[in-house]
């Protein structure tokens, strides 16, 4: 194994280790993943990140993203305003707004002068061939079965499948039992992500999320996207919502149903350090 430098960045708590690999060097076995991804046997994180050169003209980069169990996932939001920040404070592009291409398709990173930064995150799709979700037709509200409970939920995705249901308080939400049985339920192909949304009011919502792969994390920058674009769907949420999530707050614009849905929020570098992979 290659000895390989790493950066330890966080989004609102949800955290990654960043890895360039420009040159092609790194060995990306799931394996080796998932032992690294151990709170107490390894370096510990919600994803790996990993930079690398752009398969397509119209992007500067190519961005990759593996769950702590090691799979590869299409998106994640808050990740990529910490893929932005490392780009950009390495040296490696000079550009305020970034291109990127992810598995799921293109998005842009825009770094704002208040060390913000915004994600141009792609338009939501509802169609279930999409998300991928087993349904008949399109609908606002779904219900599910779940072991004999029938669940209100929306679903869309945004790069990554996601399942949203509206509770009465994230404090009290069955975060860990219902999670996991939405999260590998047979209705989602690829698993899905689970938000659970309480609504405060038209512009301000309260979200927990279970991801798939991870389990629940501190934020959830796909998931906080997720959860406005259903709820605005659904006609209950405004264009511009601010998101409270357990590591803090993302403000969320949707202007309409064929633009890019925005997410803006802080990131930060925790420290550096080497591995071998």
């Amino acid at each position: 194994m290659n000895l390989v430098n790493f950066t330890k960045m966080h989004g609102l708590g949800n955290d990654f280790i960043v890895i360039n690999n420009l040159d092609g060097n790194v060995n990306l076995s799931s394996e080796r993943i998932s032992a690294l991804s151990d709170r107490r046997t390894g370096i510990g994180f919600d994803q790996l990140l990993v930079i690398e050169p752009a398969s397509v003209s119209e992007a500067e980069f190519n961005y990759r993203i593996f769950n702590a169990d090691g799979g590869e996932v299409e998106h994640c939001g808050n990740g990529a305003r910490c893929f932005a920040r490392y780009v950009h404070d390495k040296g490696l592009t000079k550009s305020r707004s970034i291109p990127v291409n992810t598995s799921a398709g293109m998005i842009t990173l825009h770094l704002l002068d208040n060390q913000n930064v915004t994600v141009s995150m792609g338009v939501p799709v509802f169609e279930p061939a999409a998300i991928p979700f087993l349904a008949e037709q399109t609908q606002k509200i779904y219900l599910i079965d779940v072991e004999g409970r029938q669940i209100e939920v929306g679903c869309t995705a945004i790069g990554n499948p996601h399942v949203v249901l509206q509770v009465e308080d994230v404090a009290t939400a069955e975060v860990e039992t219902l999670g996991p049985l939405l999260e590998s339920h047979r209705l989602f192909p690829n698993r899905v992500n689970v938000g659970f949304m309480q609504i405060i009011d038209s512009g301000n919502i309260k979200l927990r999320v279970f991801e798939r792969g991870v389990g629940e994390t501190r934020a959830c920058g796909t998931g906080a996207c997720a959860a406005v674009a259903i709820g605005h769907n659904q006609g209950v949420l405004d264009k511009v919502v601010n998101v409270t999530l357990l590591g803090g707050p993302l403000k969320i614009v949707w202007e309409d149903f064929n633009s890019s849905i925005e997410m803006t929020g802080v990131c930060s570098t925790v420290f550096e350090g080497q591995t071998r992979m």
